[in-house]
C-alpha cells in the first residue's frame, strides 16, 4: 500500500481534522459530536499515513508518486 496523498493534501486533513475533533468534543453534544470526532480521527489517520482508500476507489493521486 503505497501513499496517494500529497504533501498539502495531508496538511489540510489534519488541520481539518484537528478541528473537527475539538468541535465533536467541546461544540456539539450527542451523536453528532461524537461523529464528528471520529471523522476527526480518520482524517488525522490518512493524512498521517498518506494513503486514503476512497482516493485508491477513484483513481485520484494527490502524491507526485503515483
Amino acid at each position: 500500500m503505497g501513499t496517494n496523498l500529497g504533501t498539502v493534501d495531508r496538511v489540510i486533513r489534519g488541520v481539518v481534522g484537528v478541528i473537527l475533533i475539538t468541535v465533536g468534543l467541546f461544540l456539539v453534544r450527542g451523536i453528532l459530536g461524537i461523529v464528528l470526532s471520529l471523522l476527526g480521527v480518520l482524517l488525522i489517520f490518512s493524512g498521517t499515513v498518506g494513503f486514503c482508500h476512497v482516493y485508491k476507489v477513484l483513481h485520484i493521486h494527490s502524491s507526485r508518486k503515483a
